[in-house]
């Protein structure tokens, strides 16, 4: 037991840590690893997909890229193209 944590704190990390298990994998000679179908699937990669992948404190994260093409339209709640040119052209007037 960790010095100040009680049982039923390290019950719950060790459930996390379990969790984290399901998705276990192996890194090749060559540094390659496959990404679990049911994570592909969930986060939309697909073969040939780019990854960003950062360093953090905790280990290694890879991150989608997306593509230019899914963003189309992504900001339409804030008005057409030319609403929205309108409304720079309009703000760099101000500045």
């Amino acid at each position: 037991m960790f010095v100040g944590e009680n049982f039923l704190g390290n019950t719950r990390f060790l459930l996390f840590e379990a969790t984290l298990v399901e998705n276990t994998v192996k890194v090749t000679r060559r540094g390659q690893t496959t990404i679990p179908v049911e994570l592909r699937e969930k986060f939309g990669i697909k073969e040939g997909d780019e990854l960003v992948v950062e360093a953090t404190e905790t280990g290694v994260l890879f991150k989608p890229i997306p593509k230019l093409e899914d963003m189309a339209g992504i900001d339409s709640e804030y008005g057409t193209p030319e609403e929205v040119k309108k409304e720079i052209d309009k703000l760099r007037e101000e500045y």
